[in-house]
């Protein structure tokens, strides 16, 4: 029978070709036995889809229609297209040879590139008298193909063990944003402070990649050691527009991807199980999953993004490399040229291009898959206000109002809108206090309706700005030198004697040249900052001012 014949099949309701037979033929082989089975598990579905060349969705609605059908062959023919948008738009013979040949070809432990794959299908087509398909059209192909699969026949099983969830199977991942992995690591460079241009050590990179594109939505470089206020800034980097950041760093280069994540995949470390954390992220819808404890593969999508830009970084001046053997004589602190925004403008160009470059698990780069993901579901949401989200996301102080404010670590804090609430404080209990350890300098505090948060500076004014490790410096010196009580006045003075020895050393030491670094980077974190004159505390409560500078509230932001 003839290439061009027909097989009249079901009483001469379907006409199908012979290639389109034997296709429906493997289909009922394949899809058969599962559909035997009281439920079809994801494994085995997997294992059915690269078998077939299809998707585990299509394995699911193959397995449907074979139960509901007859239990003929032809329960499984292929439904055609018209082409229309969303279709396949490939003739079936030409879907044929695609299918046929990733799986023999492309899934091989030879490993081929989509190039090779594409000029393979390409002869094939030729030969057979039918039109190219276009490179894409093959990716999109083995795109749908499970990762897990994919990356077992063509490097093993142990390379796929970072993509496997819990129950030794692949999470099921189809959009941008419904998974992100965030995770951290020191950097394998010293950097330089921006004033003498003096080693300072090695900052700390928390990032957040979304695991359908693979992309980077997230990052934030510190000089602080992992943290929830790391993991905060890092949501708020990935949940705003990246733009008025990438113009303040002076970096001239595309990066759309961003976002509110739907959940996140963490391991369990502290910082991840914080309260600031979990209430945030319950403030605005995010779920919260955690890796399997004793099992440090799960979630190895962001360690391996992590690990592709260390390699990187060692090619700068004043890396660390990755271990002092392969380092060697080289001289870290020595060579160290870069300043921390000079290596926050270096990584932005690196993120950039990492996006830009080939995937292999994806078979097409992650900014076109980011690109499709946004095609299908829309473009995410985005948080309109990026300082307002990073609160939500700062620790949580519990503290009851006193006539003077609210006292934390010895340091009071006061708003004239805080007069109301205090003349009925009795009855109000504790409130909600979020802090960020940068800049103690200003709390923000739940409204006891809920609705909001307000900005509640230094009752004192003349305080300086400080960070809460410069804090706790000052309250370890007080207590060395045998201070039986603390005194907001006595910290204060403390921490400007500090400050004064630091600059005013003939050689100042890596620790101090760091901790200034960290001030200035604590006095960029909020550029939109009001500095308010606010007086102390009458002894009893009275009406506001209204010729008095109000404090701004943060906005819709909503209660627990």
């Amino acid at each position: 029978m003839g290439a061009d014949s027909v097989r009249i099949v079901a009483g001469g309701q379907l006409t199908m070709s012979d290639a389109e037979w034997e296709q429906t033929r493997v289909r009922s082989a394949v899809i058969g036995p599962l559909a035997a089975r009281t439920v079809t598990g994801i494994a085995a579905a997997d294992r059915a889809a690269v078998e077939l060349g299809v998707s585990r969705r299509q394995i699911y609605v193959l397995v449907g229609r074979y139960r509901k059908g007859s239990g003929l062959v032809t329960d499984l023919a292929a439904h055609h297209s018209t082409g229309g948008k969303g279709g396949n738009r490939l003739p079936e013979p030409v879907d044929e040879i695609i299918r046929d040949l990733i799986r023999r070809r492309f899934l091989t432990r030879q490993k081929r590139s989509v190039a090779v794959l594409h000029r393979e299908i390409a002869r094939a087509c030729v030969t057979r008298g039918y039109k190219v398909p276009s490179r894409n059209a093959v990716v999109r192909r083995i795109s749908m193909l499970n990762p897990v699969e994919v990356g077992r026949r063509r490097q093993g099983a142990d390379a796929v063990r970072p993509l496997q969830s819990a129950g030794g199977e692949v999470p099921v991942i189809s959009s941008i944003l419904e998974q992100v992995q965030i995770d951290h690591t020191v950097i394998d460079v010293n950097i330089v402070d921006e004033r003498e241009r003096r080693p300072i050590g090695r900052p700390y990179l928390t990032v957040a990649i979304d695991v359908y594109s693979r992309t980077l939505v997230g990052m934030v470089v510190t000089l602080e050691p992992p943290s929830a206020v790391s993991v905060g800034l890092c949501l708020a980097h990935a949940a705003a527009d990246k733009r008025p950041r990438l113009e303040r760093l002076g970096v001239e280069a595309e990066w759309p991807m961003s976002g509110i994540p739907k959940s996140l995949f963490l391991d369990n470390a502290a910082e991840f199980k914080s309260e600031a954390l979990r209430r945030g992220s319950e403030q605005h819808g995010i779920r919260l999953t955690y890796r399997p404890k004793g099992q440090p593969h799960y979630g190895g999508i962001v360690e391996r993004v992590i690990g592709t830009m260390m390699n990187q970084i060692h090619e700068l001046p004043g890396t660390t490399f990755s271990n002092p053997a392969e380092r060697g004589t080289y001289d870290s602190e020595k060579m160290a040229a870069l300043t921390l925004p000079e290596l926050e403008r270096w990584l932005a160009l690196a993120v950039a291009s990492y996006h830009g470059t080939m995937h292999s698990t994806l078979g097409q780069t992650p900014a076109g898959q980011w690109a499709a993901g946004v095609a299908a579901t829309g473009q995410p949401s985005l948080t309109p206000n990026q300082t307002a989200f990073l609160v939500d996301f700062l620790p949580v102080f519990r503290r009851t109002l006193r006539r003077t404010g609210f006292v934390i670590d010895h340091v009071h804090y006061f708003a004239n809108l805080l007069k109301p609430w205090i003349a009925r404080r009795e009855s109000m209990g504790q409130f909600i206090i979020r802090r960020d350890p940068r800049d103690i300098s200003r709390v923000w505090v739940l409204e006891p309706e809920g609705h909001q948060y307000v900005e509640v500076p230094y009752r004192s004014i003349s305080n300086p700005v400080v960070s809460v490790w410069e804090h706790r410096q000052a309250l370890a010196r007080l207590r060395e030198r045998g201070a039986a009580q603390m005194d907001e006045a006595a910290l204060f003075r403390m921490i400007e004697q500090m400050r004064e020895v630091s600059e005013t050393a003939e050689k100042t030491t890596k620790r101090v040249r760091r901790e200034a670094e960290r001030r200035k980077q604590a006095g960029d974190a909020y550029p939109a900052k009001c500095v308010l004159t606010v007086p102390a505390p009458p002894e009893a409560p009275t009406d506001p001012d209204p010729s008095e500078v109000p404090v701004q509230p943060f906005e819709q932001i909503e209660e627990w």
